[in-house]
């Protein structure tokens, strides 16, 4: 039987640098809201970060939706990504870029792998 695959990490950051020596990576700047002074508002550069475990051996692929709660999620990133073993922790680095909020409200985000909702969460945008 195939192991479903497990969230082990997920945060909203500024930025992430792996150390070219050790591998390591070092996340910058957490946060879990967005202020804005006026709407609609453009937040320049964020990155979604996640640690998954127990992927099946193969090619796969990550889905990231987002939408304001009670509409329907816009597909925002759609990417292939790669298991050589389920015991393996596989660190995905994804780069949003010029994410746009029409206006204040929770927006549920949710994290797709292989069209299995692995993440429903959601992103705090306030005035």
């Amino acid at each position: 039987m195939q192991s479903k695959p497990q969230l082990l990490a997920w945060l909203t950051c500024d930025g992430v640098h792996i150390d070219p020596g050790s591998g390591k990576h070092t996340i910058l700047g957490i946060f879990s809201n967005i202020q804005a002074r006026q709407f609609p508002v453009t937040h320049p550069f964020m990155i979604w970060f996640m640690t998954i475990s127990d992927v099946s051996p193969g090619k796969h692929s990550l889905k990231i939706s987002m939408g304001l709660e009670g509409t329907a999620p816009q597909q925002l990133l759609e990417r292939p990504f790669e298991s050589q073993s389920p015991v393996h922790r596989i660190n995905l680095i994804n780069e949003i870029r010029n994410l746009s909020f029409p206006g204040a409200g929770e927006y549920e985000l949710l994290v797709e792998i292989d069209d299995e909702l692995l993440l429903a969460t959601s992103l705090t945008v306030s005035g």
